[in-house]
């Protein structure tokens, strides 16, 4: 017998075929400061930044970054590491409009009105240290573990106002 998935109403349960090969590769973020946001996400956060394009007649930068893998096979060729980053799952892409600064703009993180994106979320081996640290870095805080009802997860905000789940995927078993 085949493996038991949950459903959901208007779920199609069959994956077409021609979905193969199919990659979730980024979720984009706007940042109104480069250094600020890269220094959050890796000094903070962990990630490692893997690849920036530079689109000097759009006036634009991307920076992409992931988390957690051996990067031993991450070519220096450009056009290779270009592909590579475009063909990896599940990183987050910062997009940079060079006009823009922490001075003049401010993003709308989706949790205000009216609501729309709400968060990104990050599995930590443990919660409590993971708040510990993010106390001690001066990390803004939505929610602390204790607040609340859902005592397994916590939200924190990076220097663009973007909420940032953070869980530890065992505690999530109880749901």
């Amino acid at each position: 017998m085949g493996r038991h998935f949950d459903q959901a109403e208007g779920l199609y349960e069959q994956k077409d075929e021609a979905t193969d090969g199919y990659v979730f590769n980024q979720t984009m973020l706007r940042i109104a400061d480069p250094a600020r946001s890269l220094d959050f996400y890796t000094r903070v956060m962990g990630m490692t930044l893997l690849k920036r394009l530079d689109f000097p007649e759009m006036k634009f930068s991307l920076y992409f970054l992931t988390t957690g893998e051996d990067f031993a096979d991450i070519s220096e060729d450009p056009g290779v590491r270009t592909t590579q980053t475009f063909g990896r799952p599940a990183m987050l892409e910062l997009t940079h409009n060079w006009g823009d600064s922490a001075l003049n703009t401010q993003y709308h993180n989706g949790n205000s009105e009216p609501k729309g994106f709400g968060h990104i979320g990050f599995h930590v081996p443990d919660l409590h240290a993971a708040c510990a640290r993010f106390d001690e870095l001066g990390v803004d805080f939505q929610k602390r573990p204790e607040d609340g009802s859902m005592n397994n997860i916590a939200f924190i905000k990076d220097p663009d106002g973007y909420w940032i789940e953070i869980f530890n995927a065992k505690d999530l078993a109880e749901l």
